[in-house]
This record gives structure tokens, sequence and C-alpha cells, in this order.
């Protein structure tokens, strides 16, 4: 990345804001660690605050708090390897058996819970972010990424096991991963667990009163 004065998108592939250069690919990456994470997080405190809404813990109960644990777990897993390791056939796989186990699950979620709570137009808006975004960012690493996924479906796998520390910086100032992990944990990881914990004490308070 360059500084300079002009504003254009050349047949070079180079385009120019407000005096700063970037190459497409690094365009894409910022498209990703700027607009698409955030959007994802900000998705998933909305369908948090929905579930608070309709008292989860009385309704859908455990069982869907324990269905959400697992979706995050899905999506946490590949998105914090891709943040710090090389993107690899390794990664990239996982990225892509992940994607499709969350839309597999958010179905069965989405199935079990319609019955037994109140779905807020706010909360299927979450579920709308939160079912597209993996793709599209599964769709832009591939984009950055594009021999790697040639070597995945070509099945060129050797040497595309290993994890590698990653040498290209995040973000304006190289600790985006960091960054990023770290406010997730606060913002997203936290109040899921204590939805979790709210739905495990309901439960367990009302099997204690079954049995008095």
């Amino acid at each position: 990345m360059h500084k300079t004065g002009i504003y254009f998108l050349s047949n070079e592939g180079l385009l120019s804001i407000r005096g700063t250069v970037m190459d497409e690919a690094t365009l894409v990456l910022y498209v990703i660690l700027y607009v698409l994470l955030p959007l994802w997080g900000i998705a998933s405190m909305l369908d948090w605050w929905c579930h608070k809404q309709t008292s989860i813990e009385s309704t859908s109960g455990l069982h869907e708090a324990n269905i959400h644990c697992l979706m995050g777990f899905q999506i946490a897993i590949p998105l914090v390897l891709s943040l710090i390791f090389e993107v690899n056939v390794f990664v990239l796989l996982l990225c892509l058996a992940a994607l499709i186990a969350h839309e597999l699950v958010a179905h069965y979620d989405v199935h079990y819970t319609t019955d037994k709570r109140e779905i807020s137009i706010w909360e299927i808006h979450a579920h709308n972010y939160l079912a597209t975004l993996p793709f599209f960012l599964f769709l832009l690493i591939v984009v950055r990424k594009w021999e790697v996924f040639v070597d995945l479906v070509t099945l060129n796998w050797s040497g595309g096991f290993g994890l590698e520390w990653r040498q290209e910086p995040l973000g304006a100032t190289g600790n985006y991963a960091a960054f990023y992990i770290g406010s997730m944990s606060i913002l997203v990881v936290v109040p899921y667990f204590q939805e979790w914990w709210r739905c495990w004490n309901y439960q367990r308070k009302q099997a204690k009163e079954v049995v008095e």
C-alpha cells in the first residue's frame, strides 16, 4: 500500500481512496475485516437480545441454548484459525465443513424453536445475516486464496495440512486478530454463556421443584 493523489481504479487493479492506494486483494481483506466480521458480531448480539426478550429459559430452554453454543463453536473455530494461521487446504476445508454443518444446525434450530417461543421480525433479520455472512466470508476467502481453493478441489492436498502462523499482518495496525477475538469474547461469547447459564439454572430449579 502506498500514497498518491489520484482517485481511480486502474487496469492493474489499484484502487485509490482519499490518497491511499490498495490492491484488490487488500481491498477484499478490508471488506472481510471491517464490514463482514463486525456485521456478524452485531447480528449475534441482536439474536441474543431477541432470545432474552422472549424468555428463552422458560420456553425453548436449555436445548436451544445448547444448539446456540454448538453453532458458535462451528463458526468460531474456523474463524480463529483463519485469523491467526495461514489459510491452507486444511483451514479452507475446515471452513467449508463448518459452513455446511452450521447451515444444517441453524435449520434444525429454527425448526425446533418455532412452536416453543415467538421468533420476532428482528430475530428473523438477525438469522438472515447469521446464515448468509459465513457463506460470503467463505467466498471472499476463496477469492483471496484461489490457489489454495484449486488445490482443495483438485485434491492436491500434499503439504496443505500443517498450521503456519500468519505472515501477513491484519488490519491497519497489524493486531486486528487480537482485537477482534478479544472484543467478540466480551460482546458475544460472554452473553451467550450467560444465556446458557440462565437456561441451565432454570431447568435445574424446575427439576428440583418437581422432585419436591
